[in-house]
């Protein structure tokens, strides 16, 4: 086979995995954001963070559904926003077929492998390829200002409208692992040093949060 051929079958291959995620990508109805928004925990209240969940996820042709943050602030909790399930992450991995299920301490099938972006891709996990700390920086730290039970905690960076280094954030950790014993929590492993991007840096986080499709 030449040259011609291998790349006419390589671009082949290529394009055929491009349709297939495009096709899972599509059905998805939950993932972790790629990118945090530009202003740390200031994500412009809930509304904010709705947006860019659905900003994100029309940019690899999920935005068909209505796509919700799962964060809380003082009046609301994160488990009453995101609707009854169930969630699949962008390759169709089933994370939890309801809110139950998800919010189970060891139900929910939310882990290194499973909590991906948008694009399929995982940000830098404590159980990576290569694993941290050659990866770093490390980037499991996930906003979230709720419990384990999937109600409010007391920091949510002012209802996400503060982006500085005053406030605090609940953090969960992605990829369910941490470095001391108990801290494998993805809603709730502990409380950012702040909410700026500086602040959110040195305990393992990049601002990003999950997002999960209400219909």
């Amino acid at each position: 086979m030449n040259r011609i051929q291998v790349f006419g079958v390589l671009s082949v291959l290529a394009l055929g995995a491009g349709v297939a995620f495009a096709q899972s990508a599509a059905t998805a109805s939950f993932f972790v954001t790629s990118a945090n928004p530009g202003k740390g925990g200031n994500l412009g209240g809930l509304a904010g963070a709705d947006a860019h969940c659905q900003s994100l996820a029309a940019a690899v042709g999920a935005g068909g559904k209505t796509w919700h943050a799962f964060l809380s602030t003082s009046t609301v909790n994160a488990k009453d926003r995101i609707g009854k399930g169930p969630w699949v992450n962008v390759k169709g991995v089933q994370v939890a077929k309801d809110v139950s299920d998800l919010l189970g301490a060891t139900n929910n099938k939310i882990s290194a492998d499973t909590a991906l972006t948008e694009k399929g891709t995982s940000p830098n996990y404590l159980a990576g390829n290569p694993p941290a700390p050659k990866q770093m920086p490390l980037q499991h730290d996930i906003m979230t200002g709720t419990n384990d039970d999937g109600t409010a905690s007391a920091d949510t960076c002012s209802n996400w409208t503060n982006g500085g280094d005053d406030a605090k954030a609940t953090l969960g950790h992605a990829d369910r692992l941490g470095r001391a014993a108990g801290v494998n929590s993805w809603t709730n492993a502990h409380p950012s040093q702040g909410c700026s991007i500086a602040k959110l840096e040195p305990t393992g986080g990049a601002g990003l949060f999950y997002c999960f499709a209400v219909n």
